[in-house]
């Protein structure tokens, strides 16, 4: 029986770095090769990482760097290439869409040219926009394409909500969803806590200050550029959504998550990728759910629609 677990992934930044991390924190695979145009950088994101596998606690994960021909047999495949936001620049994701195209075509001609078999797990942002192009401009199957999209928005709502009535994160369920971004929006309709309905935390936890959403939705947008503009970047809670889809493949879990891909007239949408809960197992994506939104909602998810397809159009004019 091959048990062998080879993830590679591309570029090696502080979003590479950390997902390479989290990758040996949660022994996920058995091979990890990093890549990257600064050689030098990948080869020390390796090294450094395979020292801490001496650890008894670590699994003896083969870490190194290498090239595009390692894609050719690994099973997962992790994009994260690119410039990001950097402290005091414009706060829109979207802003980088010409740039980040470019190099998705570029990085996706490569692994093309190797294989069409890997689950791909896609980092880069504008994350919709990059999702769209290599979904829509290469023969890949598509279903093996998975953008994080509002994963990571919906981790930061949960544990923004979670602060205000002191209870674990986990125990808040809901999606973020739509633009992984500015139109990201916090789909309340399906929110609640551990089987309690949304409308009724403040009862049942004693608050006097009643759940204020307009202000949640304010602080789940802008504390990424918080975050941004204090420490420079963010990439330890990006790194654990990509590994949540890691674990999602590799234990052929059916767990639904909210990912980004393009939609199929879901909410009569197409053309566009955006995140809607899907199901994630070893095949990849295996279906996307249109569930029940408010019309408030679904004006939200054609608002993220709009500002992704204006991207879009951005950069292929």
């Amino acid at each position: 029986m091959n048990n062998r677990r080879k993830i590679v992934i591309i570029a090696t930044g502080n979003v590479g770095a950390a997902v390479a991390t989290k990758i040996a924190d949660f022994q996920l695979a058995t091979e990890v090769v990093l890549i990257d145009m600064n050689q030098d950088k990948a080869w020390g994101e390796a090294k450094d990482a395979s020292h801490a596998t001496s650890c008894v606690y670590s699994t003896n994960i083969k870490f190194h760097a290498g090239d595009y021909d390692d894609c050719k047999d690994a099973n997962i495949i992790v994009i994260t290439a690119g410039p990001s936001i950097r402290p005091g620049e414009t706060p829109d994701r979207l802003k980088l869409a010409g740039t980040n195209a470019k190099i998705m075509r570029s990085v996706f001609t490569e692994i093309t040219k190797r294989t069409k078999e890997a689950m791909i797990i896609m980092i880069t942002n504008p994350l919709d926009v990059a999702t769209y192009v290599v979904s829509k401009e290469f023969d890949y199957p598509r279903n093996l394409i998975l953008g994080t999209g509002t994963m990571l928005e919906t981790y930061r709502f949960r544990r923004i909500l979670a602060d205000k009535y002191l209870v674990d994160p986990k125990n808040i369920n809901g999606y973020v969803l739509g633009e992984h971004g500015n139109a990201a929006f916090v789909a309340w309709s399906t929110t609640g806590c551990a089987g309690f309905p949304i409308e009724r935390l403040d009862e049942y936890f004693h608050k006097t200050e009643r759940l204020d959403r307009k202000a949640i939705e304010q602080e789940l947008v802008q504390v990424a550029y918080d975050v941004i503009n204090r420490k420079g970047f963010t990439n330890t809670a990006i790194a654990m959504a990509a590994c949540r889809f890691i674990k999602a493949v590799l234990y052929d879990e059916h767990t639904i998550l909210p990912c980004s891909a393009i939609l199929e007239g879901e909410y009569g949408i197409k053309d566009v990728a955006l995140s809607i809960p899907r199901m994630v197992c070893a095949t990849g994506i295996m279906r996307s759910f249109e569930i029940d939104l408010t019309d408030d909602e679904r004006e939200k998810m054609y608002a993220a629609a709009k500002s992704v397809r204006g991207a879009l159009d951005g950069i292929q004019a």
